[in-house]
């Protein structure tokens, strides 16, 4: 199914520039990663302090946005600048799942939000997250089967985050979010899951 992580090349093809900048002057793929995390944590750390004040969500989009730049920059630093590495796959992994939940599990201290909901997405985005990785397990290829992957969630719960910091305060219309998002993200997990099997089965002679 098609999200919003189709239209990566593009994005990286606007972010190449400046990667190639940054491993020219010594900058490390693993670093870039890593701060991708600090600037999520970071951010997360700000909502969950702050869940009553506007700001923090109103400025979540940017962080979002920041944090999908460094990942794509990071990637292609990693392979075409010679920085790959298995140290650099881990972190990679472990940083988006670890992010999602920094960034996105305060929305359940904002009064209005069903707290159980962001709970129980943020878990299944993590479950989403590790099916994906479980093809290069079978000799497949690392999947990014939707209908809800991580670009996608980021721009829902950018949404979210930007309805809210401009005053709309969270009611039903958030719960109702939450449930399809919830929906969505079980509807992943079980793409790629057949995705990774069928792909396993095709090259059994």
């Amino acid at each position: 199914m098609p999200t919003i992580y189709d239209l990566k090349p593009r994005f990286q093809a606007l972010l190449r520039p400046l990667a190639d900048r940054l491993a020219k002057a010594g900058v490390t793929a693993n670093g870039v990663t890593l701060a991708a995390l600090v600037l999520s944590l970071a951010h997360g750390a700000w909502l969950a302090l702050a869940p009553a004040s506007r700001w923090p969500f109103l400025l979540l989009p940017v962080t979002l946005f920041l944090r999908m730049a460094l990942n794509a920059i990071d990637g292609m630093m990693a392979r075409e600048h010679g920085m790959k590495s298995p140290e650099g796959a881990v972190l990679n992994e472990l940083g988006d799942v670890i992010s999602d939940a920094a960034l996105y599990l305060p929305f359940a201290l904002a009064a209005g939000v069903n707290a159980s909901l962001v709970v129980l997405v943020v878990i299944l985005g993590i479950i989403g997250e590790m099916a994906g990785a479980l093809g290069p397990l079978l000799g497949g290829q690392r999947r990014y089967d939707g209908p809800l992957g991580k670009s996608d969630r980021a721009f829902a719960f950018g949404t979210l985050g930007f309805l809210i910091g401009i005053g709309i305060a969270p009611g039903r219309w958030t719960t109702v979010i939450l449930a399809v998002l919830l929906a969505l993200s079980a509807l992943t997990i079980v793409n790629r899951a057949r995705g990774i099997v069928a792909e396993a089965k095709a090259r059994t002679p």
